[in-house]
């Protein structure tokens, strides 16, 4: 339980940080990010349920500039992003209802999480079965911070390929392009995992996921003819 104090300060600095976002000029990412940088260095000693308890407050606001600097302040604050439980994921997760904001969360916080393995596989495989078509972009997006290194991934196989078997057949456009970023995030570091994926599902994939995999596990680019003509 939070002192009233506590309580207090994580409101006021929640609203410092919406004032602060409703003065920019331009609500470019640039701009965005810079703002949230100058909170991130005042915030670096403070306590992760500090970070946490405020980035819950700024989602309150309901505007994907707020849900934007609210993921980037826990992913930032490396014991934040550390403390996640599954009830956290839960509380960050809702009101996720566009592709920007399912990356983002899946870049920034559950794919993460996930990765220390902070929350259980069940809490992925329940949102790949989610009737919801963000939630299963969720599972899939969140299978990129496994394998991307640039994002600390260590590559799991296993872990990646489960969810993809789940969505395999899944025609939702937004899951579709979800399952080819997963395939081809893998594919970097173990193209043989992700050919014989290919081989095994061929005829339940969309046509868009075969070929973009398999672009990419070929030639290195997932699109090779629009890249030549540029």
């Amino acid at each position: 339980m939070r002192s009233g104090d506590s309580i207090n300060n994580v409101a006021i600095a929640a609203q410092e940080i919406s004032s602060r976002l409703f003065a920019l000029k331009s609500l470019t990412t640039e701009s965005i990010r810079s703002m949230r940088r100058e909170f991130s260095k005042r915030f670096a000693k403070s306590p992760p349920r500090f970070v946490v308890d405020v980035a819950l407050v700024l989602l309150e606001k309901h505007t994907i500039e707020h849900r934007f600097v609210a993921y980037e302040l826990v992913c930032h604050h490396r014991a934040a992003l550390a403390s996640l439980t599954e009830k956290d994921l839960k509380q960050f997760g809702k009101g996720i209802s566009s592709w920007s904001s399912v990356d983002m969360f899946a870049c920034y916080l559950a794919g993460p999480a996930w990765r220390e393995r902070q929350v259980p596989d069940r809490l992925i495989h329940n949102w790949a079965g989610s009737r919801d078509r963000w939630y299963r972009r969720t599972a899939l997006v969140s299978t990129v911070p496994l394998n991307n290194k640039a994002r600390g991934g260590r590559v799991d196989t296993a872990r990646t390929l489960e969810v993809c078997r789940r969505l395999v057949d899944d025609r939702d456009d937004m899951v579709v392009k979800a399952l080819s970023w997963a395939l081809r995030e893998l594919s970097k570091h173990d193209p043989q995992a992700v050919d014989q994926f290919l081989d095994d599902h061929k005829s339940e994939l969309a046509a868009r996921v075969v070929r973009e995999v398999t672009n990419k596990l070929t030639t290195g680019l997932k699109n090779p003819r629009s890249n030549q003509l540029k």
